[in-house]
């Protein structure tokens, strides 16, 4: 019986033989491989292309920073006399309106000396009652000495008449020398009479200016102690402390009884209704930033929810220049820092959002400078026209 042949059954270990044939199966799983590859390539190729496209249409003109906070212009309330607090109206973290009741300081040193300017009017208008009086009685005196300088003007003519007529006649000797005589010293006592009553009416007269002089003088009082009238009636009003605006009380630090110094802070009152932010940008990025553009925000506290505004206004200047010690670059070894400018923005916020909203909290802003894609364009034209 013949052997059998074992050698086409046994497989070769010779590494020169021929590689056996792959399954069909495993040739279709690495065809499928190869498509997804080439198709996720594909995807991602083009998904690369729009977002190139996408960054430069849009992507490039939105600034963002993180270096923003919510912002409020409150108002320190401080007190402006000194004195004991003797009522608190308000408690900390109160909302309240323009014109609310804060603090009520000890009035009684202020009513006193109220009263005390009341009394000093009063002592000014009646000097200058009495002063004026003196005016009607120096006007008498006036018109007695007018009266008698006219009695005195026309004893003077009758007589200086007389000796005229009689000086020929004594002179021929028709009358006597002796009634030439009487006659010229009758004359010259006339003469003399109307001096002392022009002297009388000019002492009259300045006694006249100097009284109205003593009036305007007690009329000057009069107004320096009203107007200190005025002063106390203001420090007893300023004793009752209101609010100058409406907000919520903060960092409040008044006490009952507590005594206060003129100046020194009492509480703050934060306008929550008057929020807004600032964002802090460095300096290549505001190049086309201008009020008006549109804001996204997100607020730290919120992170889940879109806020919306727009850019208010930008700072004249970065925040170094306004600085206490502002940078001096001209002195020793300089080393670039990008600076930052301070950048305003009103957020759109209602009723729930301000609840949240409170000054000091960290914001993401996203601004979109697209509108003033143009800018450059603009300027370049500027410059190539004035190097012309």
């Amino acid at each position: 019986m013949p052997a059998p042949d074992t050698a086409a059954e046994t497989p070769s270990n010779d590494p020169a033989a021929p590689a056996q044939d792959a399954p069909p199966a495993t040739n279709g799983r690495r065809k499928m491989i190869g498509r997804i590859a080439l198709g996720v390539a594909a995807v991602g190729l083009v998904y690369g292309i729009y977002a190139f496209i996408d960054y430069r249409n849009n992507g490039q003109y939105i600034q963002s920073t993180d270096d923003a906070y919510v912002k409020a212009d409150g108002v320190t309330v401080s007190s402006k006399l000194a004195g004991y607090v003797r009522q608190i109206g308000v408690a900390d973290n109160q909302q309240v309106g323009a014109g609310a009741f804060l603090v009520q300081i000890d009035p009684t040193d202020y009513s006193t000396k109220l009263s005390q300017a009341d009394a000093q009017v009063t002592v000014a208008r009646a000097a200058e009652q009495a002063t004026a009086a003196g005016i009607a009685e120096a006007q008498a005196s006036l018109d007695q000495a007018r009266a008698a300088l006219a009695a005195s003007q026309r004893d003077y003519n009758y007589y200086s008449s007389e000796v005229a007529r009689y000086t020929p006649l004594a002179a021929s000797g028709a009358e006597p020398r002796t009634q030439l005589d009487q006659l010229t010293s009758a004359r010259d006592k006339a003469a003399a009479d109307v001096r002392a009553k022009q002297a009388m009416i000019e002492a009259a007269t300045s006694k006249i200016a100097t009284i109205k002089a003593q009036v305007k003088q007690a009329g000057a009082q009069i107004e320096s102690a009203e107007a200190s009238r005025q002063a106390a009636r203001n420090d007893v009003g300023t004793t009752r402390i209101v609010a100058p605006i409406a907000g919520k009380v903060g960092s409040s630090a008044v006490r009952l009884g507590q005594y206060v110094q003129p100046g020194q802070r009492l509480l703050t009152i934060v306008p929550t209704q008057a929020i807004y932010v600032e964002a802090n940008f460095k300096e290549t990025q505001i190049g086309l930033m201008r009020p008006g553009q549109p804001v996204t925000m997100h607020v730290d506290a919120l992170p889940d929810v879109d806020f919306h505004g727009v850019v208010d206004s930008i700072t004249p200047g970065t925040g170094a220049n306004f600085s206490l010690i502002p940078p001096q670059n001209a002195t020793g070894n300089f080393t670039k820092i990008v600076q930052r400018v301070p950048v305003r923005i009103r957020i759109n916020a209602g009723e729930e959002s301000r609840k949240v909203l409170v000054p000091g909290l960290s914001l993401t802003v996203n601004v979109d400078t697209r509108g003033a894609k143009g800018a450059i364009k603009a300027i370049r034209a500027e410059q190539d026209q004035g190097t012309k």
